[in-house]
């Protein structure tokens, strides 16, 4: 049998990706995206991030089962699904260098903003939670990674923490649904990448499991911060690759 190249140390940082997703309330896209960037261009992680987010999602959506926010799945659900198909058509006409920047920075000054404001909450209006809808789903489309802008719309409608979990895990199971076609189309899913699906497959399982269990013994406002300061970090650390990759 040919043997297979497979690199165990991006398949372990995905898990633990996963794991501090499912505990941060990010999702594991914010983490997964920014680290696959160092093992894969660009496209091909977004396609991957796809790949990998539906069987997380529909793990979230098995575990944290104790019904789910038809309001929310109507007014973020719905915009998200829409937008995360443009920003994926749009990043087709982009050059990876760019979308690299953008992560980058887009990481930094999320996470900056919420460790500084705190405190800063979102009306429960259907208005916010239209725009909360959009812009997640255009920066899922476009740069891989939207969880933590409808993290923070969801936040305002106070929902019980399972709800909260399997509604947020709903909508991005739709995101990353009709994000799948448009990177297919897009040509992001390539054949030397899909020996990884079955390992993210599982792993998106596992750490969904890990994670809840964890969840149960750690507070999650403690953790929330901890995540925004791996954020942090990950988006720093993009941005010193683009840095010293164009500086050679």
């Amino acid at each position: 049998m040919r043997n297979i190249d497979i690199n165990f140390v991006f398949l372990f940082l995905a898990l633990v990706a996963e794991i501090i997703g499912t505990i941060g309330g990010f999702g594991s896209s914010v983490f997964f995206v920014p680290i696959g960037n160092f093992y894969f261009d660009f496209y091909s992680v977004l396609g991957l991030t796809a790949i990998f987010h539906l069987s997380s999602n529909l793990s979230k959506i098995f575990l944290f089962k104790k019904g789910l926010n038809k309001r929310l799945l109507l007014y973020i659900g719905v915009p998200s699904v829409i937008f995360v198909i443009i920003g994926g058509i749009i990043s087709k006409y982009l050059n990876t260098y760019f979308l690299e920047i953008f992560l980058g920075l887009f990481l930094v000054a999320l996470s900056l903003f919420f460790l500084i404001k705190s405190k800063v909450v979102v009306h429960a209006k259907n208005k916010n939670a239209i725009i909360g809808g959009t812009l997640s789903g255009f920066s899922a489309g476009l740069l891989g990674t939207g969880g933590a802008i409808r993290g923070l719309t969801m936040a305002a409608f106070n929902l019980e923490k399972s709800v909260f979990i399997a509604t947020s895990a709903f909508i991005d199971f739709m995101i990353d649904f009709s994000r799948t076609f448009v990177y297919y189309n897009n040509g992001y899913i390539h054949k030397h990448d899909l020996k990884y699906v079955p390992f993210l497959l599982v792993i998106g399982l596992i750490g969904s499991y890990i994670g809840k269990k964890i969840l149960a013994y750690i507070p999650q406002s403690k953790f929330r911060k901890l995540s925004l300061i791996f954020i942090l970090l990950i988006g720093i650390a993009t941005l010193l690759k683009i840095y010293f990759t164009q500086a050679e």
